[in-house]
């Protein structure tokens, strides 16, 4: 039997006459259509009392997820770089091929070797930011140039890195799971999370 009997027919169409014919001497509201996330730059992003990021990267691991702000005045070519590829998923089911205690945690190479990226090089955004535990860089040779989709992650403070690497978020959940991250372990997905 269906669901619509005889009765109910001519009160949907009357319904729907109504609501289709009540922009008829109107023109129709204009709506636009929302951001594409794939094409968010550091300059769209709105900003805490701290130069932070209200947005957010959430990084799915293994042992649980780590959440990054970001700092687009301070590296706002690198942050719109990173969004961009997070939001292709470029970093999921990458490995983090460095992890040393006490140090770092880095990830972004699809070859797990240390030498690879996106094919992508960024200019150097060095920063006045301090590297503290949870602070988000980006790794690169010794060209100050040649960051690319590498990046590393403070398990402590490394006074010794500042303003030689350019500092790019800071995370704000997951301080204990960057603890837990070993050599391998592997990058379920990364996300951009509008907060």
């Amino acid at each position: 039997m269906s669901l619509f009997t005889r009765k109910t027919i001519p009160l949907m169409t009357i319904s729907l006459l109504l609501v289709t014919g009540c922009f008829k001497d109107k023109e129709a509201p204009k709506v636009e259509p929302p951001q594409q996330s794939s094409s968010i730059k550091a300059e769209d992003l709105k900003l805490d009392k701290n130069g932070l990021s209200q947005e957010s990267i959430v990084i799915k691991t293994v042992k649980g997820n780590i959440e990054f702000k970001l700092y687009p005045k301070k590296a706002p070519n690198t942050v719109t770089r990173i969004i961009e590829l997070v939001n292709k998923a470029f970093y999921d089911g990458i490995k983090f091929h460095r992890v040393v205690p006490n140090f770092v945690i880095q990830a972004g190479d699809p070859s797990g070797t240390g030498t690879g990226g996106s094919g992508k090089n960024l200019k150097a955004e060095f920063n006045d930011l301090q590297h503290i535990k949870g602070t988000v860089a980006m790794a690169r040779t010794s060209d100050p140039d040649s960051a690319d989709s590498q990046f590393y992650i403070a398990l402590t403070t490394l006074s010794h890195l500042d303003r030689k690497y350019t500092v790019f978020g800071q995370v704000v959940e997951g301080l204990d799971v960057i603890d837990k991250i070993e050599q391998n372990d592997v990058i379920i997905s990364m996300a951009f999370k509008r907060n």
